[in-house]
C-alpha cells in the first residue's frame, strides 16, 4: 500500500473492503500508462488489458472500447464513498481532474448529487483537507447549460495537480443520469446534452468527448450493458471506466458474469465480516397462511410488520437513550404487486381500521405509476427518509429495484413472491447499512427482517443455505421473540435530578411516582422557578468532572463560579427598581440570592446522592517496543486439512470459506501461496507488516511446504489455503505468541475525572407491564431480563434492571438490608472505563458506598467464576481499584475494593463489607 492510498485510507475512514478496491487501482495505475484512444483503435487498450492481466489475471476483458474495471461490492459496504475515494486518488496523484459520474436513474442521480454536495452529511470527501475546504465543481443535468463547466477551465490549466493534500485545485465532476446522454431518443432528435451550444461552438457531449483526461464512475453498472447505454458511454471516449455495482452480471433473461471484474467483495462476506446488517426472516407463531383467504393473510402480514416496525422502534430509541448517539428513525418497506396494488395496500394503512389510523399520512408510495407533483413529492420523501419522521411506511413496485439503499430500513413486508436473483439481492440491499457504521451488538439494531408468511421457506432456500444469508429467524406472536404489542420506551432517573428539577423516571408515557427515602426528599424542589435555576445548575457542573474530588463542589470558590455562570445564563428579566414588599409581607429575594442558594442546595444534593468513581487512565512512563524472536514451527504434522470440494465451499457462507465465494472464477486469489496465511495475520493489532514481514513469510512459507509435503498438486494445496486460512494463522499466530518481546514499561493512572454526574440510563419495558417490588421473586418461566424493579430506598435510580435472580436480585436485596450501605447501583454504559482486552471495557455490575468503603461487585455463576474472560476482567478491575484508591485516598476518599462472588454465597445475614472480605481481588493476587 503506498503511501498515497494510506493517507486516503485514514483520512477517508475506509473499511477494509473499500481500502483493497483502492490499493487494487492504485497498482493498476502504476502498471499502465493511461492514454486516450482514437476512435476504432484498440492497440492501446490492448496493452493495458495485457499488463493489467499480470496482477490481476480474473480480467479476462474490459468489455468496451476503453479500459473499464468492475469494482463488485456487496450493498452496504460503502460504493458511493469508495467512487469518492477513485474521485480523489486520481485527482490528487495528478492523474485527472475532470471526472464523469453516471447514475442508472432519477433516484440515484438525485442521491449522488447530495453525496457530492459539500454540505450533505454524507459528503464523500469528508475528511479530506484540500477537497474539504475547496470543493470540486459539480456540473449536473440542472445546470450544464449555463456553462458553468468550461468557463472555470482557465482556473486550473493543465491536468496535474500539486502533491497530494496540498493547495486548492479545481476538480471538476459531472454526474448526469444515463438518459441525458442515451443517444436512442422518442423521435430520433438528439438529446440536448448533444445539441449544439453556442458559448462553446460545439455540444458539451463532444466538449466531454474531447477531454483528455475525462474518467468515467458507472453507478450500478450492470445497468449500462444494453447497446444503447454502451454506445452512449462508447461515444465519450473515456480516458478510464470505473465500474461499481453490487450485481456484476448482465440483466435479463440469460445474465452473463462479468469479465472485467478485478476485485469481488460479496454479501456472504460482508455478513461474516459485520459491515452490514444481519438478515432475518419472520413469521407468526404456529400460523398456517393458508387457513385465511389471501385479503386477510395480507393484512395479517401488514400488521404483523407494523408490530416489528413499532418493537424494533423503542428498541432503537433505547439503545441511543443507552449511548447518547443519535436517534435512528426506522420504517418499513412494502412490495406490492402492481401499481393499482401499492394504491390499495397505501389506503389500507392508511384508514381509521388500521392501527386506530395511526399511520394516516406516514404511507408512501413509490413507482412508475406516479406522475407529475405526486411523483416529485414521493421522490423527496424518499430521499429524506433518514432524517423524515412523517414517513414510516414506503410502499414499491419496481422503482427501488437498485441504487437506493438507506440506513434506517429495518422490516420487509413482501406481498409477492421474490423470483429473480437480482430482486432478491437487490431487496435485501436497501435496507443492510447500518445506521452505526459498525453492528452494535444489540440483535435488533443489527438486524434486517422480512415479514414472510406464506414464502418463510421460499425465501430461505432462494438466498441460499439457511446459514447463509439469511441465517436468523424471528417469530411473531404471543410466546414469539416479537409481542403483539411494542414495548415501552423507558428511563430511569437518578433520584438527584428527579427530586431537584421535578422529572421523574418514566415509564413508557408515564411518570414512574416512587417511594423515595427521607434523605431524598430533603432535597426535593417543589417551585418552579427554583426548579428551572436547578437544571441550570446540574448542566453547568458537568465541566466541573475534572476536579479531583466531587467533596469540592461544596467549596465556597466553586459554588462561587457555578453561581456565576447559571446567572449569566439565565438573565432574567428585572425591574429597574426593586419593589418594596407590603407591611407584614416577606422580602423579595434577589434574584443572585436565589441563585447562590439553590447551587448551594444542588451541590449538596449531588454530592449526598452520588457515588463518586474517578475516570482513571493509565499512561505508558515510556515508549513501548515489541516483537518477535526468530523461530521455527513446531509440530506441523499436526496439520493434516484435505481438500474440500466446490461443492461444500458453495454452501459454506457464513463461515472461515467465506473466502470461497467466487473462487472458482479466479476472483480474490492472491499472488503467492503465503500471502494467504500473511495477509490473515496481519489484521491482528500485534503484527506490524512493514517490521514483522520477513518472519512472516518465514513462517507462511512453512506452512506452504508441509502442505506440498501430503497434498497431490498446487490446485490442492491453495484450496487449503483458502478454505482453512483462519485456521492455519491461529497455527503460526499461537506459536508466535510465545516468541513475543516487549520492552519493560511502567504505568502511571492519570485521572481525568474526579467523578461523573449521574446520567439517565434507558431501556424497554413489555407493554402493559409495570415495575415490580425488588423482593418479589420473579415466577418460573418468567424471563427477569425483561422486567424492571423498583422500591429501593439506598439505590441512586427508582428503576432498576437485573439479569439474574439469585445472583443480581438477590445481591440488591443484601444491599439494601445493610444497614452499613449508604448508596449502591447498578452502572450505567460509560460509568466505568476499566480496559480488560484489546482495548475492550469492562462494566461491573454493581457499585457500592459503605461508611468506610466504595466497592465493585460482581456476582456470578459459581460455575462461572473460573471463565479466563470472568478473570480476566476481575484482574483488571482489582487493577483499576487500586489506581482509584490512591486517588481517593490522597483527595480525602475512601478505598476501592472489587470482589467476585458466587451466586450461591449471599445468604441471609450475608453484608456488602463481608463479601467483599471473603471474595475480594486484590493487586497482590495477580
Amino acid at each position: 500500500m503506498n503511501r498515497e492510498v494510506r493517507q486516503l485510507c485514514a483520512r477517508m475512514s475506509l473499511r477494509e473492503p473499500q481500502a483493497r478496491a483502492l490499493t487494487l487501482l492504485a497498482e493498476v495505475l502504476d502498471r499502465i500508462t493511461l492514454r486516450k484512444s482514437e476512435q476504432g483503435g484498440d492497440a492501446d487498450v490492448a496493452a493495458q488489458l495485457a499488463a493489467i492481466q499480470l496482477i490481476a489475471p480474473q480480467v479476462e476483458d474490459f468489455e468496451r472500447e476503453f479500459a473499464s474495471l468492475c469494482f463488485a461490492l456487496a450493498t452496504g459496504v460503502g460504493k458511493t464513498r469508495l467512487m469518492g475515494a477513485f474521485i480523489a486518488y486520481l485527482y490528487l496523484t495528478g492523474h485527472s481532474r475532470h471526472f464523469f459520474v453516471l447514475a442508472p436513474n432519477l433516484t440515484i442521480y438525485e442521491k449522488l448529487k447530495s453525496d457530492f454536495d459539500p454540505a450533505s452529511p454524507k459528503y464523500v470527501f469528508k475528511g479530506i483537507p484540500q477537497l474539504a475546504q475547496t470543493p470540486p465543481l459539480l456540473i449536473t443535468g440542472e445546470n450544464y447549460e449555463t456553462g458553468l463547466g468550461v468557463r472555470t477551465e482557465h482556473i486550473a490549466p493543465g491536468t496535474t495537480t500539486p502533491q497530494l493534500f496540498g493547495a486548492a485545485t479545481s476538480v471538476q465532476i459531472n454526474i448526469f443520469n444515463i438518459s441525458k446522454i442515451n443517444s436512442e431518443v422518442r423521435g430520433g432528435s438528439a438529446p440536448r446534452m448533444k445539441r449544439l451550444q453556442e458559448y462553446i461552438g460545439e455540444s458539451y457531449f463532444e466538449y466531454l468527448a474531447g477531454l483528455d483526461d475525462l474518467v468515467m464512475l458507472m453507478d450500478e453498472a450492470h445497468r449500462y450493458r444494453a447497446s444503447a447505454g454502451a454506445r452512449a458511454i462508447g461515444e465519450l471516449r473515456p480516458l478510464l471506466g470505473l465500474e461499481l455495482t453490487a450485481t456484476p452480471k448482465t440483466i435479463g433473461a440469460k445474465p452473463q458474469p462479468f469479465r472485467n471484474v478485478i476485485y469481488a467483495y460479496g454479501l456472504g462476506e460482508a455478513l461474516a465480516d459485520g459491515l452490514v446488517k444481519e438478515p432475518a426472516v419472520a413469521t407468526r407463531k404456529d400460523f398456517d397462511p393458508t387457513s385465511v383467504p389471501p385479503d386477510e393473510l395480507e393484512r395479517i402480514k401488514l400488521e404483523d410488520g407494523i408490530r416489528y416496525h413499532e418493537y424494533v422502534k423503542v428498541e432503537l430509541d433505547t439503545y441511543a437513550r443507552q449511548t447518547s448517539l443519535p436517534r435512528v428513525r426506522p420504517f418499513m418497506l412494502v412490495v406490492a404487486q402492481d401499481t393499482a396494488h401499492a394504491s390499495r395496500v397505501k389506503a389500507l394503512m392508511m384508514s381509521d381500521g388500521f392501527f386506530e389510523g395511526r399511520y394516516r399520512g406516514r404511507v408512501i408510495e413509490v413507482h412508475s405509476a406516479l406522475k407529475g407533483e405526486e411523483s416529485d413529492e414521493a421522490t423527496q420523501r424518499l430521499l429524506a427518509v433518514e432524517r423524515d419522521e412523517t414517513t414510516e411506511v414506503v410502499i414499491h413496485v419496481n422503482k427501488l429495484k437498485e441504487g437506493w439503499d438507506v440506513s434506517n430500513l429495518y422490516t420487509i413486508v413482501p406481498l409477492r413472491a421474490s423470483a429473480s436473483e437480482i430482486l432478491t439481492e437487490q431487496t435485501l440491499g436497501r435496507g443492510l447499512r447500518l445506521p452505526y457504521g459498525k453492528r452494535t451488538g444489540v440483535a435488533a439494531v443489527d438486524r434486517l427482517t422480512i415479514v414472510a408468511h406464506d414464502r418463510f421457506r421460499e425465501i430461505i432456500d432462494r438466498a441460499g443455505a439457511p446459514d447463509s444469508v439469511i441465517r436468523e429467524q424471528v417469530t411473531i406472536g404471543n410466546g414469539g421473540d416479537v409481542p403483539e404489542r411494542a414495548p415501552q420506551a423507558s428511563q430511569a432517573q437518578p433520584l438527584s435530578y428527579s427530586a431537584l428539577t421535578g422529572e421523574p423516571s418514566q415509564v413508557g408515557a408515564n411518570a414512574h411516582e416512587g417511594r423515595v427515602s427521607d434523605d431524598v426528599a430533603a432535597y426535593t424542589i417543589t417551585s418552579a422557578a427554583d426548579q428551572a435555576i436547578a437544571r441550570e445548575t446540574l448542566r453547568v457542573l458537568q465541566r466541573y468532572e475534572r476536579l479531583p474530588s466531587i467533596s469540592q463542589l461544596n467549596t465556597e470558590a466553586i459554588r462561587a463560579k457555578v453561581s456565576a455562570e447559571v446567572a449569566a445564563v439565565l438573565q432574567p428579566r428585572q425591574t429597574p427598581l426593586a419593589l418594596q414588599p407590603a407591611p407584614g409581607e416577606p422580602a423579595v429575594e434577589r434574584f443572585e440570592d436565589q441563585v447562590a442558594r439553590m447551587v448551594a442546595h444542588v451541590t449538596r444534593a449531588v454530592v449526598e446522592l452520588t457515588i463518586e468513581i474517578p475516570n482513571v487512565v493509565l499512561i505508558p512512563t515510556r515508549d513501548v517496543s515489541f516483537g518477535f524472536s526468530d523461530f521455527d514451527l513446531q509440530q506441523l504434522s499436526r496439520i493434516a486439512y484435505p481438500a474440500v470440494s466446490e461443492e461444500i465451499v458453495v454452501q459454506q457462507l457464513r463461515d472461515n470459506a467465506r473466502e470461497m465465494i467466487g473462487w472458482t472464477k479466479r476472483e480474490g486469489r492472491e499472488r503467492r501461496a503465503e500471502d494467504y496465511i500473511v495477509s490473515t495475520l496481519i489484521e491482528r493489532d500485534e503484527i506490524d507488516y512493514d517490521a514483522h514481514a520477513e518472519l512472516l513469510y518465514k513462517l507462511a512459507g512453512q506452512i506452504v511446504a508441509h502442505l506440498r509435503s501430503y497434498l497431490p498438486d498446487e490446485a490442492a494445496v491453495e484450496n487449503v489455503l483458502i478454505y482453512y486460512r483462519r485456521q492455519l494463522a491461529e497455527f503460526v499466530w499461537a506459536q508466535m505468541e510465545g516468541h513475543l518481546w516487549e520492552t519493560p514499561t511502567d504505568y502511571v493512572p492519570r485521572i481525568t475525572r474526579g467523578f461523573s454526574l449521574l446520567r439517565p440510563m434507558a431501556f424497554s419495558l413489555p407493554a402493559g407491564q409495570t415495575p415490580r417490588p425488588f423482593r418479589q421473586p420473579v415466577a418460573r418461566g418468567d424471563n427477569i431480563r425483561t422486567l424492571v424493579f423498583t422500591g429501593f430506598q439506598k439505590c441512586c435510580y427508582d428503576l432498576q434492571r437485573f439479569q439474574s435472580a439469585e445472583g443480581e436480585q438477590r445481591l440488591a436485596i443484601v444491599l439494601e438490608d445493610d444497614t452499613d450501605v449508604r448508596r449502591w447501583m447498578k452502572p450505567g454504559p460509560g460509568q466505568f472505563q476499566i480496559e480488560w482486552k484489546s482495548g475492550r471495557a469492562y462494566e461491573p455490575d454493581f457499585v457500592v458506598e459503605t461508611g468506610t468503603h466504595k466497592l465493585i461487585l460482581e456476582p456470578k455463576a459459581r460455575g462461572d467464576i473460573d471463565d479466563v474472560d470472568v478473570q480476566a476482567k476481575a484482574r483488571a478491575a482489582a487493577r483499576w481499584c487500586s489506581h482509584a484508591s490512591e486517588h481517593a485516598l490522597g483527595n480525602g476518599g475512601k478505598p476501592w475494593r472489587y470482589a467476585l462472588i458466587p451466586h450461591d454465597a449471599m445468604e441471609g445475614g450475608a453484608t456488602a463489607l463481608g463479601l467483599a472480605n471473603r471474595y475480594g481481588v486484590d493487586v497482590v493476587e495477580l
